[in-house]
């Protein structure tokens, strides 16, 4: 008998709200295509809503994060499957958008690398494969750890979750479950009630959405409480390849108001440093001084530039 054949985790399954079968959905396979997708695209609007729901429990977890962070803490995800995939998505994407260091925001998948792309048997039920991953980390107090899992009882997330916390990390937990094991194991919970999905548990739909636009928020809004950003502006940017030059460009023009050869110099100047350009524009100061001052603010651009003016 295998797991998934198991009666208590059938059982199991069939509390959850993410599982649950819709009959009235019973004969979506005969709908005309656009009647098909209409359909989808109402489900998929229900997920804001949910996502509105928790957004105390959100503000509260970024708070923390954030807090930790700038002591010099690490951000890490943890999930499998979908919920994995979106972590590592999340944590791949922070270094082009605000220029984390390597290692500052890490996503961890249940079976590694070779999970991202295929399925990993057997991997989402290891708790012993999330204890070494984090072990790995060697995690400190100014360390946090999300667990992800949209049912909230998937072993990997929740033995991450348990080892970080017992490692003194802070710890969130990430689920589309009301009642959810994960979130009662971390120290934030975020539960976000998508739903049944319109096939049935199939939850990279709705709850993969969720899970999204949550990552999305953590890592987003503890930027911005990092001093990431300038306004709405990606100050921290990395110019990796042409798109982002000018992106860098574009930013320092719209954070200045200055014309573009005043832009291009400034940029020169400074090293291609989005901050030190903009503190140069504004305050009328050199690129070494810029530098200085953004280092004694914690690279902080708005403190740099009221201390200058």
């Amino acid at each position: 008998m295998t797991s998934s054949d198991r009666p208590d985790l059938r059982a199991q399954l069939d509390r959850l709200a993410t599982e649950a079968h819709r009959p009235e959905l019973a004969e979506i396979d005969l709908l005309p295509t656009l009647e098909l997708a209409r359909l989808m695209n109402a489900e998929d609007r229900t997920v804001a809503d949910a996502v509105t729901a928790e957004l105390p429990a959100i503000a509260a977890a970024v708070d923390a994060i954030a807090e930790r962070m700038a002591r010099g803490g690490r951000l890490v995800h943890a999930g499998a499957g979908t919920a994995g995939r979106l972590g590592v998505l999340d944590a791949a994407e922070c270094p082009p958008t605000f220029n984390t260091a390597p290692g500052q925001v890490v996503g961890l998948i249940a079976g590694g690398r070779e999970a991202v792309l295929r399925a990993v048997e057997g991997a989402e039920d290891s708790r012993g494969l999330a204890e070494s991953d984090l072990a790995g980390l060697a995690l400190t107090a100014d360390d946090t750890v999300v667990g992800i899992s949209a049912s909230g009882r998937t072993p990997y997330a929740l033995a991450a979750v348990e080892h970080a916390r017992a490692a003194g990390a802070l710890t969130v937990g990430l689920a589309c479950n009301r009642g959810s094991a994960l979130a009662a194991a971390a120290e934030h919970g975020i539960e976000v009630e998508v739903g049944p999905e319109l096939l049935t548990g199939s939850t990279r739909l709705k709850a993969g959405t969720a899970q999204k636009l949550v990552l999305n928020m953590l890592s987003t809004l503890v930027m911005v409480r990092l001093g990431k950003t300038y306004g709405n502006l990606m100050v921290d940017v990395r110019a990796t390849n042409e798109k982002l030059r000018a992106r860098c460009h574009r930013i320092v023009a719209l954070a200045t108001g200055a014309e573009d050869a005043a832009v291009a110099a400034a940029l020169a100047a400074t090293g291609g440093e989005v901050k030190d350009a903009i503190l140069t524009l504004l305050a009328g100061v050199d690129a070494r001084t810029a530098a200085r001052l953004l280092a004694a603010h914690g690279g902080r651009l708005r403190e740099a530039v009221r201390a200058a003016l």
